[in-house]
């Protein structure tokens, strides 16, 4: 076989990813803030693009006119409303955007752009972050921004594990007052979530320890009392202190003296350390009381049962494409260059409003889902929450499990018991030995707890024997998982417990 360069024709499949394709894959990860800015940009950019309520308005100048027929925008067509009974079951057509997360595919030939085509071309993700422009910031877009204090707390939300706990940590988070502060009687937040006061406690003794000190209080001294505590000052002379703050308030350091039993000169020094302290921790961030997220998709229970999930029209913006103007130009426009910036801006526009439909029916189809999964959370709490990851709804609604991931992140739908992101609702699962019904976490962390409570002191349970236990009652469960779960509990080691229980006889 001679050695020399040569010319083959080689025929092969393969997936390609055409810039319209991209464009809606990047409008289904926007949220309904970013959306509204990118389509007041393509507005700006796209004579051809125009709002609905301005197309409303010159329709009633004339009525019986020909120049005003429009072609419908974003929802067009488009069911915003979902309702279901829960023994029914899901049912849902393939029309959304699904392609592969692995990279960005380029079309190599020309074309219309409507889909998928057959192309050898393959390019590697730049290194642009993932974004869909080539174009690389701009200097004062590499700024940092101040943070809100909504934003700073949730940035810690990875100390807690326990998907409950986190759920009734987003929960307190936006009952954040302007100081910092949450309401003092927290039955209404169990209520609300449908636990026991007892959890709602032990999630905010974890927030209490979040930066900055002081926040989650449910009044002034139990604030002061944890930034004490955070600097190892909290003695039982500063209990005292902190027990009497209306003495300090009318200035009876006489009275103050007494109930702390210390002399003046101690009192001073306490009356001085309190003042150092911040009464407001939350105007440390900002100033102005944080807007309320407003969701994307609105649930309420069906009068005959069952849950109706809709789109929240406020957050979709409609435009229209003006082909009648596209009609009156066209036959103006004489040279190339001319005829080919219409076509190009008609098939701007046109995909446009395609994929501003496909995003509105993509999300409300995976909301269907999530409820229809975790419906026992809606009807009796968080405690029932069940084990849910993206490939579950995924393969429910028959899509990419990317594309579940776009739709899921900075999308927000308010229920009956608050509003909450979407990807909130997928709780990790453990396996069940005998092929059964995975466990969830959370049901796992409170058998270990009981096992924990009920051990006795002259046989205290090891993390290993802990994981023979579960395994015989059917729990996949290695020995590192049980540490990570007793930790994050509170619940200390073998040894230590043995020697708390001995002390305590």
């Amino acid at each position: 076989m001679a050695i020399a360069p040569r010319l083959e024709l080689r025929q092969g499949q393969s997936l390609v990813m055409t810039p319209q394709l991209q464009q809606a894959i990047k409008l289904l990860q926007l949220s309904n803030v970013e959306l509204s800015e990118y389509v007041e940009t393509e507005l700006e950019q796209n004579p051809l693009l125009e709002r609905e309520d301005d197309t409303v308005d010159r329709m009633d100048d004339s009525i019986g006119t020909p120049d005003a027929e429009q072609e419908a925008g974003s929802l067009e067509g488009v069911e915003q409303t979902m309702d279901f009974d829960s023994s029914a079951p899901a049912n849902f057509e393939n029309d959304s955007i699904d392609a592969p997360d692995d990279a960005i595919w380029e079309q190599s030939a020309a074309g219309d752009g409507a889909g998928m085509r057959d192309s050898s071309t393959f390019v590697q993700p730049s290194s642009t972050g993932g974004s869909f422009d080539g174009s690389l910031p701009n200097l004062e877009e590499t700024l940092s921004n101040s943070i809100s204090l909504q934003e700073h707390l949730r940035a810690q939300l990875t100390m807690i594990e326990d998907p409950i706990d986190c759920v009734i940590a987003v929960h307190l988070i936006e009952s954040l007052d302007e100081s910092g502060y949450v309401p003092e009687d927290l039955s209404s937040v169990a209520e609300i979530l449908g636990c026991p006061e007892e959890r709602i406690e032990k999630t905010l003794e974890l927030l209490q320890q979040f930066d900055p000190p002081g926040i989650f209080a449910r009044n002034l001294a139990e604030c002061l009392r944890i930034q004490l505590r955070d600097c190892n000052r909290l003695d039982p002379a500063m209990e005292a202190l902190l027990d009497n703050l209306d003495l300090l308030a009318k200035r009876d350091l006489n009275s103050l003296i007494k109930k702390c039993g210390v002399d003046a000169e101690d009192i001073n020094d306490m009356v001085a350390e309190i003042r150092a302290l911040n009464p407001k921790p939350a105007l440390a961030f900002d100033q102005i009381v944080t807007q309320s997220v407003t969701p994307d998709v609105l649930m309420r229970p069906k009068a005959g049962g069952g849950w109706v999930i809709e789109l929240n029209g406020e957050t979709l913006p409609r435009v229209l494409v003006n082909n009648s103007y596209y009609a009156q130009i066209s036959e103006t426009a004489r040279n190339k260059n001319d005829k080919r910036y219409l076509i190009e801006c008609l098939t701007s526009a046109n995909w446009l409003v395609k994929s501003l439909h496909q995003r509105a029916t993509t999300i409300l189809k995976v909301a269907t889902e999530i409820v229809r999964q975790q419906e026992a959370f809606f009807i009796n709490g968080v405690q029932s929450l069940k084990p849910l990851v993206l490939r579950d709804i995924a393969d429910a609604i028959e899509m990419h499990e990317s594309t579940v991931s776009r739709v899921t992140s900075n999308k927000y739908m308010a229920t009956p018991r608050g509003i909450y992101e979407l990807k909130y609702f997928f709780t990790p699962a453990i396996n069940n030995n005998f092929g059964g019904t995975s466990h969830s976490a959370e049901s796992v962390r409170h058998r270990i707890k009981s096992l924990v409570n009920d051990e006795p002191a002259e046989k205290v349970l090891s993390d290993d024997k802990i994981v023979e236990i579960l395994k015989k009652e059917g729990v996949d469960i290695a020995r590192r998982t049980v540490a990570k779960y007793r930790e994050a509990m509170g619940i200390g080691s073998s040894v230590q417990r043995r020697r708390e229980k001995k002390a305590a006889l």
